[in-house]
C-alpha cells in the first residue's frame, strides 16, 4: 500500500590594495567606511573628525578592521590578535539564550558508514576502516532568523555533522553552499550585523532584503560570489533532504608518516537536489512555517531515511599552485571538473530526537573538534571560527562542562585533569588533579605521542601584518562561473531575486552600487536587474582583477542534479464525494510503485465517499492545504464536486498556484470546469495529464520525477523575456 505521510507526532604574491567601487555622484556619503575592502590595505576615513576613529572596547584606535593578524599574507592567524579576539568575543555574547546565528535548527540522529578507505592519507579512524559505522548527529538550520522564524526564508542553510568517533568527536560544521561572504573572520560580525534585523527597528526578520545588508555587500566585492549563490534557488530548498552540504574550508589530512594532503568535504544527497520557487516559499511560510522540520520528521518516521554520500576533493601543494584561485580563500570553490569528487562513505539519518531541547537545542558544534589525522589549513576564516566557537558555547550553555551533556558527550573514553565548573557532572577520581605527577598508575592519564593529535608542521615565514593576500583578490570570476553554469530558468530566478531584494532598499545609491558589481559578473544579468528596478545601468565597479571567463560547471545547477524519480516526494490528491474509486486506487498504486507519498485533500477534514461507497479520510481540509505543500497535484473531483469547487476561491487558488509554479497536474475529465474558472488556459501544456486509467496514473507519477515543467514559467511570468523550448541544456 502507498505510504500516506504521518502526522508530525511521529589558497604568494605582492599585496596590493583593491578599492571598493566609488559611491555614485550625488550619493549620500557615509561618515566612515573602508575604501580598501577588496584585498586589504589601508583604511581611509571620509571625515576629519578624529572622534570617528574606530577603537576597541578599551578605546584603543584600530588601524585595520578588515584583516586579522597573521604570519605573512597566507599564514595562520596569530593568537595575539587582541582586536580580533575582542571583536568576536563581544559578538559571540550578543544574544541570550539562543544562538547568535543558526538559531532556528532541526536535528536528527544517524550513522555514517565508510565505504572507501582514506588510510593512505589520514590516521583518522573514522576515514580509514571500510565498513565501520560511526554514530552521527546532524543539525540543519537557517542563519539569519531567530528561533521562532520560518523555515522557507531565503537564507543559507547550516549543515553541521557531529561524528562520535573512536578518537573523539569530529564536528564538520558547514553550510549548504560551498563558499562564504567574507574572507577573514574579523568581518564576520559585520556581515551578521548587516544581514540581521536593523537594530533601531528590529526588522526585517530572517531576510536580506533591506538596506543594511545590500549596503554592506555593495562595499565588499569579495562577497559577490556568495551573493550569486544566495540569490539562487539554493537558498530556498524544498527540503533538508534535498540539499548538498559543504565543509566550505580546506582542511588537511595527515597520514602515519606525517605527510599532508589538502581536503574539501562535500555531502551529496541521494535524494537529488530540489528547490522551490520564491512565490511558493512565501506561501509555504504562511501555510506551514515548520515545513522543513515536518518533512524531515515525517520521512524518518515513515522509514524513508534520508541519505548523503560523503565525498572528498584531495589535492596537494603542487595542485593548489596551479589553481587560478587561492584555495585558502573561503569565497572560492574548487570546481569538480578540476578536482573530481571521491565518494568515501554514506550517512543515513534514521532516528528522530526524543527531546528537541535536550538534543537539537543543546548540541554544541566546534570547528576545532577534529580527531588525529585531520588538521587545519591556513584559511583565515577557519582560524577565526576555531577561535570563536568555544566562546559561543560557553555563553549559550553557561558552562565549560557542555561536553557532559549527553548529546555532546564523546562515545569514547574521556580522561584529563579538568575539573569542577558550573554543572560538572563528572570529575577526575583520585588524589592527583595535575600533570606531571609521580603517583604512577594512580596518577591518571598521560599524553601519548603516538596516538595523540599532532599538528602538521607547516613551515611559516613572513612579517606579522594585517593584510589580505593578493591571491584573494579575484572577486568576480567564480561568481560569473556560477551564473553561467545555471540553466535558463535558474538564471531567471537569480535575476528575479536580485530585483526583488534590491527593490526593498530605500537608498538609490545602494541599489546602484550593487548593480555595478553585476556588470563584472554578467552584462545581461546587470541589464535585466537595472531594467527590473527601473534605473539606468551604472558604470561597472572597479575590479582588483579582470573577470575570467571560466568554463561552466554543471555540478553547480540544481536542475541538472535533480532526482532520478519521484521517490520520496509528495503528491496532493484533491477528492470530492463521488470521485472515481478505480482512478483513485490506480493513482495510489502508482505512487506506491515510485516509493512516493500521497496526502488526501478534501472539502471537509472528515473525508469523502467515493463512487463505490468507499470512505476515504482526509489528511487536510482544502482551506489548510494549498498546493505549495506538494511536489505535484492530482485533481480528481466528480462532476458535481467540480461544480462546487469551481465556485470556491480556495480551490481555484489551489490549481492556479500549481499551474503558476510549473507543477505537473493530473486530473479527471470533470476538473475542466474548475480549470476554466481558475483561468487556466484552455490549450493546456504537457504538464496536464488526464488520469483516465491505471496506465495514465503510472505515466503521471513517472513524469512527476522531472518535478517541474520549467518551460511553462517562460509563458506565464511577466519578467520572462526569453521564450525557450527547454531550459535544460542538451
Amino acid at each position: 500500500m502507498a505510504k500516506e505521510s504521518k502526522r508530525g507526532d511521529g589558497k604568494k604574491a605582492a599585496e596590493t590594495p583593491a578599492k571598493a567601487p566609488p559611491l555614485p555622484a550625488g550619493a549620500d556619503q557615509p561618515t566612515c567606511f573602508a575604501e580598501a575592502v577588496g584585498t586589504g590595505g589601508e583604511t581611509h576615513q571620509t571625515t576629519d573628525d578624529v572622534n570617528q576613529t574606530l577603537t576597541t572596547q578599551q578605546g584603543v584606535p584600530i588601524a585595520d578592521n578588515q584583516n586579522s593578524l597573521k604570519v605573512g599574507s597566507r599564514g595562520p592567524t596569530l593568537l595575539e590578535d587582541f582586536i580580533l579576539r575582542e571583536k568576536i568575543f563581544h559578538f559571540d555574547h550578543e544574544r541570550i539564550p539562543e544562538r547568535v546565528v543558526h538559531a532556528r535548527g532541526y536535528g536528527a540522529h544517524g550513522v555514517f558508514e565508510l565505504t572507501n578507505s582514506l588510510a593512505e592519507f589520514t590516521t583518522a579512524d573514522v576515514l580509514s576502516k571500510v565498513g565501520q559505522q560511526t554514530e552521527v548527529f546532524v543539525r540543519f538550520s537557517t542563519v539569519a532568523g531567530r528561533a521562532g522564524s520560518f523555515d522557507l526564508a531565503r537564507d543559507v542553510r547550516g549543515f553541521a555533522v557531529k561524528f562520535y568517533t573512536r578518537q573523539g568527536n569530529w564536528d564538520l560544521v558547514g553550510n549548504n553552499i560551498p563558499v562564504f561572504f567574507v574572507q577573514d573572520a574579523i568581518k564576520f560580525p559585520d556581515l551578521v550585523h548587516a544581514v540581521k534585523e536593523e537594530p533601531d527597528r528590529a526588522f526585517p526578520q530572517a531576510q536580506s532584503a533591506h538596506d543594511n545588508f545590500w549596503d554592506f555587500a555593495s562595499l565588499m566585492p569579495e562577497a559577490w560570489h556568495m551573493v550569486m549563490w544566495q540569490m539562487s534557488d539554493r537558498t530556498i530548498p524544498r527540503s533538508f533532504r534535498t540539499m548538498e552540504g559543504f565543509g566550505v574550508h580546506s582542511f588537511r589530512l595527515v597520514n602515519a608518516e606525517g605527510a599532508s594532503t589538502f581536503v574539501k568535504f562535500h555531502w551529496k544527497p541521494r535524494q537529488g537536489l530540489q528547490s522551490v520557487l520564491w512565490n511558493e516559499a512565501v506561501k509555504i511560510n504562511g501555510a506551514d512555517p515548520d515545513f522543513h522540520r515536518r518533512d524531515l520528521w515525517d520521512a524518518i518516521n515513515a522509514g524513508d531515511f534520508p541519505q548523503w554520500d560523503l565525498a572528498v576533493q584531495l589535492f596537494g601543494d603542487e595542485d593548489a599552485a596551479k589553481f587560478d584561485f587561492d584555495h585558502l580563500d573561503a569565497t572560492k570553490l574548487i570546481p569538480e571538473e578540476i578536482v573530481p569528487l571521491r565518494i568515501v562513505g554514506t550517512m543515513t539519518l534514521n532516528r528522530n530526537v526524543d527531546n528537541f531541547f535536550a538534543e537539537t537545542e543543546q548540541v554544541a558544534f566546534c570547528t576545532q573538534n577534529v580527531p588525529p589525522g585531520i588538521d587545519f589549513s591556513d584559511d583565515p576564516l577557519l582560524h577565526g571560527r576555531n577561535f570563536s566557537y568555544l566562546d559561543t558555547q560557553l555563553k549559550r550553555l553557561g558552562s565549560p562542562n557542555f561536553t557532559h551533556l549527553p548529546i555532546n558527550a564523546p562515545r569514547c573514553p574521556v580522561m584529563n585533569f579538568q575539573q569542577d565548573g558550573h554543572m560538572a557532572m563528572r570529575n577526575p577520581k583520585g588524589r592527583a588533579n595535575y600533570e606531571p605527577n609521580s603517583w604512577g598508575a594512580e596518577g591518571g592519564p598521560r599524553e601519548n605521542a603516538e596516538a595523540g593529535h599532532r599538528s602538521y608542521p607547516a613551515p611559516l615565514e613572513g612579517e606579522k601584518r594585517r593584510v589580505r593576500s593578493e591571491t584573494f583578490s579575484d572577486h568576480y570570476s567564480q561568481a560569473r562561473q556560477f551564473f553561467v553554469s545555471q540553466t535558463a530558468v535558474e538564471q531567471k530566478h537569480i535575476g528575479d531575486a536580485l530585483v526583488f531584494e534590491l527593490s526593498k532598499c530605500e537608498r538609490v545609491d545602494i541599489r546602484t552600487r550593487a548593480v555595478s558589481h553585476l556588470r563584472n559578473i554578467d552584462e545581461d544579468l546587470a541589464t535585466t536587474v537595472a531594467d527590473g528596478l527601473g534605473m539606468p545601468l551604472p558604470d561597472a565597479a572597479v575590479a582588483a582583477r579582470p573577470t575570467l571567463d571560466l568554463a561552466p560547471s554543471p555540478a553547480l545547477s540544481i536542475i541538472e542534479n535533480g532526482p532520478a524519480s519521484f521517490k520520496g516526494r509528495k503528491v496532493g490528491i484533491l477528492l470530492t464525494d463521488g470521485t472515481d474509486a478505480a482512478i483513485f486506487a490506480a493513482l495510489v498504486k502508482a505512487v506506491d510503485g515510485e516509493a512516493a507519498v500521497y496526502e488526501v485533500i478534501a472539502p471537509k477534514i472528515g473525508g469523502v465517499t467515493l463512487d463505490d461507497g468507499t470512505k476515504v479520510a482526509a489528511r487536510h481540509k482544502l482551506d489548510g492545504a494549498p498546493s505549495v505543500l506538494f511536489d505535484a497535484v492530482a485533481i480528481l473531483p466528480s462532476e458535481e464536486g467540480a461544480q462546487m469547487l469551481a465556485s470556491d476561491a480556495v480551490a481555484k487558488d489551489f490549481v492556479s498556484d500549481a499551474f503558476a509554479h510549473c507543477k505537473f497536474i493530473g486530473h479527471s475529465a470533470a476538473a475542466a470546469e474548475l480549470f476554466s474558472e481558475a483561468r487556466i488556459p484552455a490549450e493546456r501544456d504537457a504538464g496536464f495529464i488526464p488520469l483516465d486509467g491505471a496506465k495514465a496514473c503510472k505515466s503521471f507519477i513517472e513524469q512527476c520525477g522531472e518535478l517541474r515543467l520549467w518551460t511553462r514559467e517562460f509563458d506565464v511570468d511577466l519578467d520572462a523575456k526569453t521564450v525557450v523550448t527547454d531550459p535544460r541544456p542538451e
